[in-house]
């Protein structure tokens, strides 16, 4: 399901070697386009789309981010673009100002690259508010470091 509550069909899985089997041969057989959501999470994202594409002729949709929090890529995802039929990026709107939101902002002080959450973790912001917030970050962090101060999260 998305963030706005649009939802279809789908399978969980760990990785994606294991979705003929969990869909069922038959089944596999008889698909033309296969969407993998959140497919930024899957390491083996390149074999399974080659097989699907190249060798299966499948269509392979992916919906995924291409950059994390603090806007570098997302792994080797933009390794992949090349082999791409088109690729169409899309954007939020900013939760400050509702122009265009190229960037996110963690409500976490947690760094790591797979913070996994919606709408409690992460502020869709346009750039103006994406480095205006980087600006404040710093100067909240510098005071209470300043005075041996802890952040502490309360989300």
């Amino acid at each position: 399901m998305t963030r706005d509550g649009a939802k279809l069909p789908c399978l969980g899985l760990p990785d994606l070697s294991s979705f003929r089997k969990k869909f069922g041969l038959d089944a596999y057989d008889q698909l033309d386009v296969i969407g993998i959501y959140e497919a930024q999470f899957f390491e083996d994202l390149y074999d399974f789309c080659h097989e699907a594409a190249d060798h299966d002729g499948k269509r392979v949709l992916l919906m995924m981010n291409i950059n994390i929090f603090d806007r570098r890529s997302f792994g080797s995802l933009l390794d992949r673009i090349p082999l791409a039929d088109f690729v169409i990026k899309l954007t939020a709107c900013c939760e400050l100002c509702g122009k265009r939101a190229f960037f996110t902002l963690t409500k976490r002080e947690e760094t790591q690259t797979e913070l996994i959450g919606g709408a409690d973790v992460y502020k869709p912001v346009c750039w103006q508010h994406y480095v205006s917030g980087q600006v404040v970050k710093e100067a909240a962090k510098t005071i209470l470091e300043s005075q041996n101060l802890q952040c502490v999260s309360y989300a």
